[in-house]
This record gives structure tokens, sequence and C-alpha cells, in this order.
């Protein structure tokens, strides 16, 4: 388990899956990594196989009604839920294409918290009597279909481990970024100062900041309204 300077559990992230050795994956890399290896956030991927009683370690079964595919069986799957969070008060989450989707106001909130519980579904899907029975929250990061939950269990963890205190070097990276404030975010530039006769905006190199501000506000409300208007239904636009 992860702890903090004073000795206080940090963010724990408990991962079901029948693939546990797909994580850390990319999170055992770069900041997210640093912060790992720091014990800024732990993260334990458990083997839902583990918790099947025959001798064949089965986790799945025909759908009932018929249909295509296999279904993952609520018994096995509530006995590995119940391994890890019976008395836990962290959010349990089963990463679904049926879900709510993830937002960065969620991803906020779950920053916040212990840490997650999540479920990683295979087969046809997940019997609706453990996600129930257990109160699993279903979350989706797109309009797509995956292999599995695992996948959507990195992206999910990624966007929460990298606005933990401490993991990014400098806390107002994540300020000003894409669905922070509402909006996409507003073009970047560097140097060189002219690349294929391309130039940076004069505004920028101004030191002029309120006018930079209000620039890049600009920009931001722009590429909203191309790209995606629905964002902006509850933006004050300026003048």
């Amino acid at each position: 388990m992860a702890a903090d300077s004073v000795g206080i559990p940090g963010f724990r992230a408990t991962v079901l899956t029948l693939y546990p050795e797909m994580f850390p994956g990319h999170l055992g890399h770069s900041l997210a990594g640093k912060a790992l290896a720091r014990g800024d956030w732990s993260l334990d991927a458990l083997q839902i196989r583990d918790f099947a009683e025959d001798r064949h370690r089965t986790v799945d079964d025909t759908p009932a009604g018929g249909g295509a595919g296999m279904v993952l069986r609520p018994d096995v799957l509530a006995r590995a839920i119940d391994h890890v969070a019976t008395d836990d008060t962290r959010p349990r989450l089963l990463m679904s294409p049926r879900g709510r989707p993830l937002t960065q106001a969620r991803v906020r909130a779950l920053s916040a918290g212990p840490g997650v519980v999540i479920v990683c579904g295979r087969f046809e899907g997940v019997d609706q009597r453990v996600i129930d029975a257990r109160d699993l929250e279903e979350v989706s990061i797109g309009d797509y279909i995956l292999s599995g939950g695992e996948p959507a269990a990195l992206t999910l963890l990624d966007a929460v481990v990298r606005i933990l205190p401490g993991v990014m070097g400098n806390a107002l990276s994540g300020v000003h970024e894409s669905f922070e404030g509402g909006l996409l975010e507003h073009p970047h530039y560097t140097r060189p100062q002219s690349f294929e006769g391309r130039e940076i905006p004069t505004v920028l190199t101004s030191g002029h900041h309120g006018a930079i501000e209000a620039w890049r506000r600009s920009e931001a409300e722009r590429l909203t309204a191309e790209r995606r208007p629905d964002l902006l239904s509850s933006q004050p636009v300026t003048k």
C-alpha cells in the first residue's frame, strides 16, 4: 500500500481483471511511473480467475436466453470484489461502453478520493446481478467497443493519477487544459519564431499578459465551437 509522508494511505487503485499482466502498462513510465515508485499512489491487479472454485477455473458461461459469446459469472466476480472491497469506501467502477461517459469533472472527483476498485469486463459482458448486488458504477471512455476493459481502466487511471498532488512537476500544467474550464484547449507555440513560413501569433510575444489571456480564451472558444459545440451550452462566451 502506498502512503504519503505522514503515513496516511495515498490513492489506491485495485483492478480486477483476467489479464493482470497488462498492468501497470504505460502507467509504469514517465510521471505516473515515478509517482508509483515514490508511493504517491498504489496499484494492485488481481486475477479474477483466482476466485473460480472449479478445477478448470471457469469464469464465464453462456448467456441466458441464448445468443453469441459468453458472460462473466456473477458468483466468481462477486467473490473477487468481496475479497478487496468489503468495508471499503472506494468507488467500484465497471468499465463498460454503456456506462456514463467519463468527464474531467468525474476524474477530479475520483482524484480527491481514497482510490478506486475497477472491474475490467471481457466476453459479451457481466451478469447484471453482480452489477446490481455490488453497486458497480458503469463508466465509459467513449462510444466504441474495445476487446476488454483493461485499456479503458488504464485510460481512466492515467487521467486520475496525473492530477494527484505532486505528480505533475508544475501544478499549473493542468489548469488550462482541454475540458478543465469546459472548453477545448487553445493552440500552443514555441521556438523557432518562424516555421516553414508560419509565424508565432504576435500577441504571444507581446509581453501583454491580459491580451495573451484574452487571445487564449478566444481561441479556446473558437476551437470548441468548431469541434465540440456541445460543450458551449454552459459557457459564458466572451465578446
